[in-house]
């Protein structure tokens, strides 16, 4: 068998499948439960690279991937192609390309820094050209194009698979994640933005929140008083589970299924039932406790409704100011594409009546994992690599730098006030009309909606799906005379960071990145700092395996 490998970078994880390539059938699946690069967003992972070493961020990429491959059973001298699919900065970090020209909106900031625009063409690379990859003696590269610099990979994956291209209709396409990348057509221009709502839409940073992955709660559903909870089995099928009451968790129904956690769609739907249910009345929840109750000790707090609200918000304001660029409507956009895991596995009636599909649509379709399906057809067919390359110039597209687009402040902050602070939403939508920007009303359309795939990866392959807890990549320094270190590093609020011997090590798949280093504020200046860590060398299958005894 000729075997390759595609893998979607995905800023909240990596996604990777083996491939038959005489055949084209899928044989395996692995998912890493996070990125290996420090911080839960997009722009985490711009800081460490820019700020500690463009070959860091590198080799902590090409680290996780190796692991990867490992886990998919494919040996070194086997791997014949490697395919990947992602947006322009975890595609820059993959091949080792500087994203000084991703990180710095303007190009009056790019000049007065001397930054070159690097070029994100499509390309058929031999491993030897990727740094790291050297040990795949017969093994192709293949990426593919962005449509420009900044709009990448992921985004044109998105806007071939939505179907914008083949008709001119105004539609909008999302691909729902930590990075949400969007697009939308109107009058044969295609606008596209990335707003990173961050990992809360992902299940992260939710008290007790989890990637999408078996036995987490994915959806629930108000039945009377109670609360019905839907739970992922192993094959990543929803089954009903416990009828419980919010306000004590308590048991009114046993379900045939137990959960360890919420997942980004759980809590979306969460959000719908509790606020249509008078349980959340922003940003509050009415329980005694100010918690609501799940089955099995899971709880969503005060703190999960604001953390879910800012991606929210990030969402909406994305889609507010992309519709503010093409002089279009909000009321306009009857037609919405949502792809990614939390795309397909989350209810898009709910999503649309809490604002993440525009309030107007009357179809909705839900198209899973664009990315990885386009790495697996490059993997594939080089004719294809072409035809995405020719798409991607043809394409008349601007996009919108939501850093520092007046209408996505102004949209964003009002989605802050009216998800943290109270604002109701008579007074958001006075708000937006006063600042002249793309209105928005509940929604009272009945949306139909199509879902194409019954998951977001649909097929998993005859050897199975495995999830990979840990990336098994490390960052780690020398510590000298420092007693204390041992105890300090306890203080870490995500539990990365380890001390044997005289080294300090941080696990850098659970570090929180540039959104914490409280590591640099409890450890003593003169003996630790972020710019004397290195990366450690990987051993695909000794950490991870370790990590999920």
């Amino acid at each position: 068998m000729k075997t390759g490998v595609a893998i979607d970078l995905g800023t909240s994880g990596f996604r990777a499948q083996k491939v038959d390539l005489d055949t084209g059938e899928i044989r395996k699946t692995v998912v890493t439960m996070r990125n290996p690069l420090p911080g839960a967003n997009v722009m985490d992972h711009m800081d460490f690279a820019i700020n500690y070493g463009l070959d860091k961020a590198h080799r902590l990429v090409i680290n996780a991937i190796l692991v990867i491959i490992d886990r998919l059973g494919v040996n070194p001298d086997e791997l014949e192609r490697l395919s990947v699919c992602g947006n322009p900065i975890q595609l820059s970090l993959f091949q080792g390309i500087p994203i000084d020209d991703l990180a710095y909106a303007g190009e009056r900031k790019r000049e007065k820094l001397n930054i070159q625009e690097q070029k994100r063409e499509s390309v058929i690379l031999k491993s030897s050209e990727v740094a790291g990859l050297e040990i795949f003696p017969k093994c192709a590269v293949v990426i593919p194009p962005a449509i420009k610099h900044e709009i990448g990979a992921d985004a044109l994956a998105l806007i071939v698979n939505s179907g914008m291209l083949d008709s001119d209709e105004l539609a909008i396409a999302t691909d729902f994640g930590t990075n949400a990348e969007m697009a939308l057509k109107a009058n044969g221009v295609i606008y596209t933005g990335s707003a990173a709502a961050g990992p809360a839409l992902e299940g992260q940073e939710i008290s007790c929140g989890a990637l999408a992955s078996p036995y987490v709660i994915c959806d629930v559903e108000f039945e009377g008083d109670n609360l019905r909870c839907y739970i992922l089995d192993q094959e990543m099928k929803t089954i009903k589970g416990d009828l419980v009451n919010p306000k004590d968790g308590s048991v009114v129904e046993k379900g045939p299924i137990r959960a360890k956690a919420i997942t980004g769609t759980g809590v979306i739907s969460l959000l719908e039932e509790g606020m249509r249910n008078g349980v959340i009345k922003l940003p509050k929840i009415l329980t005694s406790d100010e918690l609501i109750h799940l089955q099995d000790g899971i709880t969503f707090s005060e703190h999960d409704v604001r953390e879910a609200g800012n991606a929210i918000g990030a969402l909406r304001a994305g889609h507010i100011t992309l519709c503010k660029a093409a002089g279009v409507e909000m009321a306009d956009l009857k037609i919405s594409h949502m792809s990614g895991a939390a795309g397909t596995y989350m209810n898009a009636k709910k999503a649309q009546k809490i604002g993440m599909n525009p309030y107007n649509a009357s179809y909705i379709t839900q198209i899973g994992n664009t990315s990885l399906k386009m790495a697996r057809e490059i993997l594939l067919s080089d004719v294809r690599l072409k035809e995405l390359q020719k798409i991607a110039t043809q394409i008349v597209g601007t996009h919108v730098m939501f850093a520092t687009d007046p209408a996505f402040k102004e949209a964003y902050i009002l989605e802050l006030a009216y998800w943290g602070e109270g604002m109701d939403f008579k007074m958001l939508k006075k708000f937006l009309k006063k600042k002249e920007l793309p209105q928005i009303d509940e929604s009272t359309v009945d949306s139909v909606v199509d879902k194409q795939v019954e998951r977001d990866i649909p097929v998993f392959g005859d050897e199975g799906y495995e999830l990979i807890k840990q990336t098994g990549t490390y960052l780690s320094m020398k510590i000298d005379n420092c007693p204390e270190c041992k105890e300090k590093i306890r203080e870490c609020p995500t539990h990365a960071m380890s001390f044997k011997g005289d080294v300090i090590r941080i696990r850098s798949d659970l570090c929180d990145g540039s959104n914490c280093k409280k590591c640099t504020r409890f450890l003593p200046k003169e003996v630790f700092g972020w710019d004397r860590l290195s990366v450690e060398d990987v051993i695909p299958g000794a950490e991870t395996a370790e990590a999920e005894e």
